[in-house]
């Protein structure tokens, strides 16, 4: 069962090794169509576990968009091998550690510019434009927010540009999915009390209000 108020994670990870900054297959702006779904990794493709409890899947869209950071090491490794480990072991300490159904979050975005589902069903439900599943990101906002985890620490450092980009057209994908104005991309600690998504984090929200708004012309 998902306890949405229970103290947020801040386990570190260490880095998995050096790899290139690019990350093969990144689609970043400039190769994005506007009216094109970016690429996002399933759950499946991940290798997520079965969620420990029936999800619930809501009969509405969401109308919002929090944005979180993991507060996980700054890793250097940008490979998609990576992004796929940062994937499970959210999922395992939201699981594990935080007695929750699955990942709480919604979406992953890892520090090399890689989407990722992170709570079953999401993807579909967002392709579908209608419905919605109940996160366990934020009290107060699990039945209208989507949440998007960015992998990192974004307290005194911003993150980089390949996940910036990535971050920016996956908004624009969900703001027009759901019909989302680019007003309701949202941080974390504006509906609860935390320090997510950092502060360097948290202080570029209105710069991404405004590239994501000019992704949607």
């Amino acid at each position: 069962m998902d306890i949405a108020p229970l103290p947020r994670r801040t386990f570190l990870r260490g880095a998995a090794g050096l790899a290139v900054a690019g990350a093969a297959g990144l689609v970043l702006p400039s190769a994005a169509h506007a009216a094109g779904e970016p690429r996002i990794y399933s759950c499946a493709e991940w290798g997520a576990r079965p969620p420990a409890d029936v999800l619930t899947t809501l009969d509405h869209p969401a109308n919002r968009i929090l944005i979180h950071h993991i507060a996980s090491a700054n890793s250097t490794d940008y490979s998609l091998a990576h992004a796929f480990q940062v994937a499970r072991d959210d999922q395992h300490d939201h699981i594990d550690n935080n007695g929750w159904s699955d990942t709480g979050q919604h979406f992953t975005v890892s520090r090399g510019g890689y989407r990722l589902e992170g709570r079953h069903g999401s993807l579909d439900a967002l392709r579908g434009r209608t419905t919605m599943i109940q996160g366990a990101h934020c009290p107060g906002q699990n039945t209208n927010a989507i949440g998007i985890e960015n992998e990192g620490l974004y307290t005194s450092v911003e993150p980089p540009e390949a996940q910036w980009a990535s971050l920016v057209v996956f908004c624009a994908y969900i703001c027009r999915q759901y019909g989302i104005p680019v007003e309701e991309i949202k941080g974390h600690r504006d509906f609860y009390n935390t320090e997510c998504p950092g502060d360097r984090l948290y202080a570029k929200l209105p710069q991404l209000r405004r590239e994501v708004a000019k992704a949607l012309v």
